[in-house]
């Protein structure tokens, strides 16, 4: 069987551009950069057009580059045997990025998952709740100003186990 091909950020974005114009912010080597008023649109024609068939939603992810957040889409056409790979950005202060549940159903879960630990909404998501923390959780825990969260909240133990074997041993104990 042959190695999969990975579609470039140059030839994917002119493969959108001829079929949703105005989409792309910016394109790199490997990725493309979409605007987020125009995820959808470019989601649903990549996974309908005949030539690119991204019918498989991989991989779902969320970046904290502390003054923005970027959503990492992994697509693949298993029919065409290649892959690519599709990002968009949503603010730090009010992180909102469409959601793609309508056009992938897998993505579901996988935008529960950044929203619960990242704090990234997304709009349109037809149950936008947390997955893995319970609701009234403070913060989320993979925004990399996790520990600086306000009003003086401390999200865990006050230093890392064993570093300190006395004082770990008495957090257990209720000393």
């Amino acid at each position: 069987m042959a190695a999969t091909t990975r579609i470039g950020g140059a030839q994917l974005a002119e493969h959108i551009e001829a079929g949703v114009a105005d989409a792309i912010e910016e394109t790199a080597e490997d990725w493309v950069l979409v605007r987020p008023e125009r995820l959808v649109e470019v989601m649903t024609f990549l996974r309908d057009d005949r030539e690119l068939d991204a019918r498989y939603l991989n991989a779902l992810s969320g970046v904290d580059h502390f003054d923005y957040f970027e959503i990492v889409y992994h697509l693949s056409s298993l029919s065409h045997n290649h892959e690519m790979t599709v990002k968009v950005r949503a603010d730090h202060d009010e992180p909102e990025a469409p959601s793609v549940v309508s056009v992938w159903h897998g993505a579901h879960l996988q935008e529960r998952e950044i929203y619960d630990l990242l704090g990234v909404n997304f709009s349109g998501h037809p149950n936008m709740k947390r997955i893995f923390l319970w609701e009234g959780f403070p913060g989320h825990p993979l925004r990399k100003d996790y520990m600086a969260m306000p009003g003086g909240q401390s999200p865990g133990l006050r230093r890392f186990p064993k570093e300190d074997p006395e004082q770990w041993a008495g957090e257990f104990r209720g000393d």
